[in-house]
């Protein structure tokens, strides 16, 4: 299948280096180069593929990563995953001109500000919508810190697929439970209703203190990659959020 191609200067704008205008002095002024050295025509079509860092630099650095693009980001605590939420944005964690991106980067579902962890963030909103899809039931795996030691019975209660949470009339898809100490816990759940995680242990007359998200589907939350911090997804690990865990 033939690649897409886009006119130089339509693509960088389309990466947030600029609008066309300034995407064309920037051209003018010799800071684009490709392969050959210099390119000096904004119309110049180039190829769209998974390689184009490495055949086009702005600025003598390689080019941003073009659609679809998909990042890992470790949330840190005190951010919202909204651009209309009140406080500090996790879009304010990227490079400034990836917000300026078309198509745009958005959360693959959210965090609340009192959460940490994995959060995916993508310009492919079919793979944004085919993870968040409850018939894809892609699983989320969170770390809960309580307050109250377990008591034996919420595992049963999560697992039972009765479960209805306060003010809603649904009961809650079958979750699992895994004690780790007397006050943790992993969580894995299926869906994403508002505080989840929270109002079922709410609803097991618990309190979480922290909340923690460690794994969506099969992909685990990559070691050393610190709160705040993001990676590019490689291929594999965007197939693994439809591969169970441990699965090869």
């Amino acid at each position: 299948m033939k690649a897409p191609t886009l006119r130089l200067d339509r693509l960088l704008a389309n990466l947030g280096y600029g609008s066309r205008r300034e995407v064309g002095q920037m051209i003018a002024a010799g800071m684009v180069t490709g392969d050959h050295g210099r390119l000096k025509d904004p119309g110049e079509r180039l190829a769209i593929t998974a390689d184009l860092p490495e055949r086009l630099r702005v600025g003598g650095a390689p080019v941003d990563p073009p659609p679809p693009l998909t990042l890992i980001l470790h949330k840190p605590l005190g951010v919202v995953c909204s651009h209309k939420e009140p406080g500090r944005s996790v879009y304010e964690l990227l490079p400034p001109r990836w917000r300026r991106r078309d198509p745009v980067l958005s959360t693959i579902g959210r965090l609340d500000v009192d959460t940490s962890g994995l959060l995916l963030v993508t310009d492919d909103g079919a793979l944004l919508h085919r993870v968040i899809s409850p018939r894809h039931h892609v699983t989320k795996r969170y770390l809960a810190t309580l307050a109250r030691p377990l008591q034996g019975h919420e595992g049963a209660a999560f697992a039972a697929g009765d479960l209805v949470l306060e003010g809603e009339n649904a009961p809650l898809a079958p979750a699992i439970l895994e004690p780790l100490s007397p006050t943790s816990a992993y969580l894995t759940v299926t869906e994403g209703r508002y505080h989840q995680v929270r109002r079922m242990f709410a609803a097991v007359d618990n309190h979480v203190l922290a909340l923690h998200r460690d794994r969506v589907g099969g992909l685990d939350l990559p070691e050393g990659l610190a709160p705040g911090q993001f990676e590019v997804a490689s291929p594999d690990q965007i197939d693994s959020l439809f591969r169970a865990p441990g699965a090869a």
